[in-house]
């Protein structure tokens, strides 16, 4: 008789077949020109993947032996876990075509979102929102928390905001300053936490925390406190992956895993978060949804864009009252 740990192990091997033979299938026909092919295979895959009678056990695998375990909480921004895989990854930051390229790949995404809130919003230059401009964004205060390596930071910067990145990690902080330096960008980083940042007084026109509430500790006391860093009438803007199963195949089994665009153990389900929760967290805090929109990959082009699918990566605009 077939005992659990063994059923565990073939239904996960099924899994993984499955998955790996839709790779190479999309490959090849792609190879070919076929680029209506090279969707079938996977569509095939998630079909199969949803008839085994035991995809709650693949999901429970990798919940209790693949996935990283929280630790005691020790601040609402900062999983010491979290920090010190991050130390670990920091030279991966500028690396575009490594771990670290999906960031690069969704960052023209994130950057024009918030340069077209802030200026209709902040700067009211709605009328000029396409045209050319070197520095649209120029004076406003903008703080990056869990700024990492500084991607986001250094794309603000360029468009003329002043830009405070902040981040727990000594590594990333690290990696940040020397990339603004050789790039010629006068970035204000600083090894603290956006609680030290906080307790500072400190107030921003605008306030970015981009992939970043998936990986602290007190998520909703975190939104909170990112919104006593903002002015009255300051925009926050947020991204993080839906708590789904298709954000658990897709971001977690395929991006870790499979396809290996992320370093495996970055996510955990459990952490990730609902789009109407993480509302609800801004209304808490002292602010209002004002936008929500998903970003979703193209397969066949390899692209990102923006979406109305939030079922797994998504980012939510909110304004402070007042």
């Amino acid at each position: 008789m077939e005992t659990e740990n063994g059923r565990d192990a073939r239904v996960l091997r099924e899994a993984a077949l499955y998955v790996s033979a839709s790779a190479d299938l999309s490959t090849a026909a792609l190879r070919q020109g076929n680029h209506a092919q090279a969707s079938r295979p996977w569509r095939r895959a998630l079909c199969e993947l949803f008839k085994l009678r035991s995809l709650r056990i693949i999901l429970g695998i990798f919940a209790r032996f693949l996935l990283p375990q929280q630790s005691a909480p020790h601040s609402a921004s900062v999983d010491p876990e979290d920090v010190a895989r991050f130390n670990r990854l920091a030279e991966l930051w500028w690396d575009k075509n490594g771990k670290m390229g999906i960031l690069h790949e969704i960052n023209p995404i994130r950057v024009a979102y918030i340069r077209d809130h802030v200026r209709r919003l902040i700067r009211h230059d709605a009328s000029a929102l396409n045209a050319p401009a070197d520095r649209p964004l120029e004076g406003v205060r903008i703080a990056d928390i869990g700024c990492g390596g500084g991607i986001l930071s250094e794309s603000l910067a360029q468009l003329g905001a002043h830009v405070t990145g902040v981040d727990p990690a000594t590594n990333n902080i690290a990696i940040a300053k020397r990339h603004a330096e050789t790039s010629g960008l006068d970035i204000d980083y600083r090894n603290i936490t956006a609680e030290d940042l906080a307790a500072a007084g400190e107030q921003f026109d605008a306030v970015a925390a981009l992939e970043v509430i998936e990986h602290v500790e007190g998520p909703r006391e975190f939104v909170a406190m990112l919104g006593r860093l903002l002015k009255p009438g300051g925009l926050l803007f947020l991204a993080t992956i839906d708590r789904t199963t298709k954000s658990y195949l897709l971001a977690i089994v395929a991006a870790e895993y499979v396809l290996g665009w992320v370093p495996k153990g970055t996510h955990n389900h459990d952490k990730f978060i609902r789009p109407d929760e993480l509302s609800s967290w801004v209304r808490h805090g002292g602010m209002r949804e004002i936008d929500r929109v998903g970003m979703s990959f193209q397969p066949l082009t390899r692209s990102w864009r923006k979406s109305h699918d939030t079922d797994v990566n998504y980012l939510m605009a909110a304004r402070k009252e007042g």
